[in-house]
């Protein structure tokens, strides 16, 4: 059975590779409000060194309300540097990964299986009270 992490970073990546995949805090809060319809998920990423910047912390509490507001699916992980390594972003190109989104393509004709065994993993967490899950990603 697949983990939701490499459920996770598969999503991601194919969203990466279809120019879906937007990071940063300040870039995902814009297309949210821009065009709430077209996130189909949001990944929120939390290192240490941040874990005390209370400014990323009240944009994740707004972040987490937006989506909930609007039906949109979120996790968290707890190694944004690991995930950077597991999207082939080795040269730290992508300077903000605390906050990503997931769109859904505009031809609006796609299925994804790993998105969407996300989407219930969500909504059975949200079943039990944990609102946005943790998920782990996997070994490097």
């Amino acid at each position: 059975m697949v983990s939701e992490g490499a459920c996770l970073v598969e999503a991601m990546v194919v969203a990466r590779d279809e120019g879906r995949l937007t990071a940063g805090v300040y870039e995902c809060a814009k297309i949210m409000n821009d065009d709430p319809d077209s996130v189909a998920f949001c990944v929120l990423a939390m290192d240490e060194e941040f874990e005390c910047d209370i400014a990323l912390q009240i944009h994740f509490t707004l972040i987490q309300a937006f989506c909930f507001d609007n039906d949109i699916s979120i996790v968290r992980v707890s190694d944004a540097q690991h995930l950077a390594e597991l999207l082939g972003d080795k040269a730290g190109q992508m300077e903000d990964l605390h906050c990503m989104l997931i769109t859904n393509p505009t031809d609006g004709s796609w299925e994804d299986p790993a998105l969407e065994k996300l989407h219930v993993f969500c909504s059975e967490s949200r079943s039990c009270h944990e609102w946005v899950p943790e998920v782990t990603l996997p070994a490097r």
